[in-house]
This record gives C-alpha cells, structure tokens and sequence, in this order.
C-alpha cells in the first residue's frame, strides 16, 4: 500500500473565456466535464485530501484506483461550471481558497479573474467539496519573514473557520512553493496535510506536507489526461515545468539569501 501511487489533479479556473491572466491555467466547462467522465469510465474513485491523508495516516486500504480533483484560488467557474459535472459522477473534491481573493468582507482585490463569493463556497462545502487554505493573499510564501508567513496561514485558517464552521484540515502552497520553514509552519497552524506541485504522482512517503499532484491546463488534450491519470509518460509530459521550477528554485533561494542579508546588515 505504502507504494501505490496517486493521481493528484490540479485545477484553476473553469470557464469558456478567461481573462489573460488564468487563461494558460484554464479549462473549458466542456474539457472538465470530458474529464471526469473519463475518470468514471476507467472506475476511477476520486477522494478528498483529507481522505487521502488519512488514509495513508492509518494505514486503511486506498479505495480502487484513487484520484483527487483540487482546485486552488477560487474562481467562480468551480461553482457554475466544475460543480455540476462532479455532482453528476456523485464525486468529492477539494478547493483551496485564498481568503483575501474570495468577493465579500475579506477581499483584498487580489483576485485574478472572476473569484467566488463565500455564499458559493458554502454550497460546495454542503456538496462535499472539502475546503482547504491556500493562504490569505497568496504570496510566495518561502520568500516572506516569519511574521508575515504566520499572519498569512493563520488569517486564513480563521476566516474558513469563522464562514464555514468547520476549520480547514488541507492546504496548498501558493505557487507550488514551499521550505522546511513553510512546512513547518503550515504544521504548527494545525494543516494536517499539505500540497505541492511537483507534476508526479502522490506517495506515501512524500510525507504529508509535500505531496505532489500534476497541472491540468488549457492545454492538456484528452489523450494526456488520460496518459497523466494512469501515470504514463508523467516525466516527459512535465519535463518543461520540472526544469523551470529547478532553475527558479534557485534564483529565489539568492533572493531570499540577500534579503536576509539586506535586514542583517540593517
């Protein structure tokens, strides 16, 4: 069991015309709902984050031939576009919110596209879309100081707590970026699992602060889908993001070094 590898997959925005900014992030209401009606018809059973995690926690048996749908930001298409193809396969999922995105009391205007309002996320919750963090603004997070770090995973966990009544057990790093320091962090908030990107398959023994999952986006054709899903051709599939994300890796591990510095020497 502790060897079974699961697809992790991640979605943005769902809409018919995004906005520049999430269009490469993108899929068309057609392509998802092409999309889990793949996954119903290989017998694909997809779980929360929470499920996955506990699972692997207590070392229950995975159900037959896992998946996980996430869904990070909160764009309004996961509720008028994404929702009714996962109520028509009776499938779960999971959204990660960045609190200072979502349209009511809390929004910062940071939001890219079209964002849900919090009456939306509470009728995904009701559908049995588990909630997760994914900080209050969206920052890079292994670049912030501590204070700022904190601020941004506490503040996010309250406001889920405080419009939901239920307080958030997941969470995904903005960006896909994180640090020992991060991890740490996101532990101590009291997240019990937590989400990378990576482009690979999820294990067990990634541990639960760094599992990976794989991008969806405007581009990905059925027949990718279909091969990322059986997790086929995942290294050559992703070779681009992987070497891009190794190179940035270190340009902002210098940028955080110098700032570090900058303070130091201050």
């Amino acid at each position: 069991m502790s060897d079974t590898r699961v697809p992790i997959l991640m979605y943005h925005a769902v809409a018919t015309d995004p906005n520049e900014a999430t269009r490469a992030l993108s899929v068309t209401p057609e392509a998802f709902a092409e999309q889990m009606a793949v996954l119903a018809d290989r017998g694909r059973t997809p779980l929360t984050t929470a499920g996955l995690a506990a699972c692997w926690r207590s070392g229950r048996a995975l159900p037959e031939r896992p998946v996980l749908i996430t869904f990070d930001d909160g764009y309004e298409g996961v509720h008028r576009h994404a929702l009714p193809a996962l109520a028509k396969h009776g499938f779960p999922a999971t959204l990660f919110v960045s609190t200072g995105w979502l349209r009511g009391p809390y929004d910062t205007g940071g939001g890219l596209d079209t964002m849900l309002d919090w009456d939306q996320v509470r009728e995904l919750a009701a559908a049995g879309v588990e909630i997760g963090g994914h900080s209050h603004s969206h920052p890079q997070l292994d670049q912030v100081s501590d204070a700022t770090l904190r601020f941004e995973l506490i503040h996010c966990k309250e406001i889920v707590s405080d419009q939901l009544g239920s307080v958030p057990a997941s969470f995904a790093y903005p960006y896909g970026y994180s640090s020992r320091r991060v991890r740490q962090a996101v532990r101590e908030t009291g997240y019990a699992q937590a989400l990378a990107v990576g482009n690979g398959l999820a294990r067990r023994t990634q541990g639960p602060y760094a599992l990976r999952r794989v991008t969806v986006r405007r581009s990905t054709d059925i027949g990718e889908f279909e091969r990322v899903v059986e997790g086929r051709a995942i290294a050559r599939t992703f070779a681009g993001d992987r070497a891009l994300t190794k190179g940035y890796a270190v340009v902002r591990g210098v940028r955080r070094a110098r700032r570090l510095i900058s303070r130091s020497a201050g």
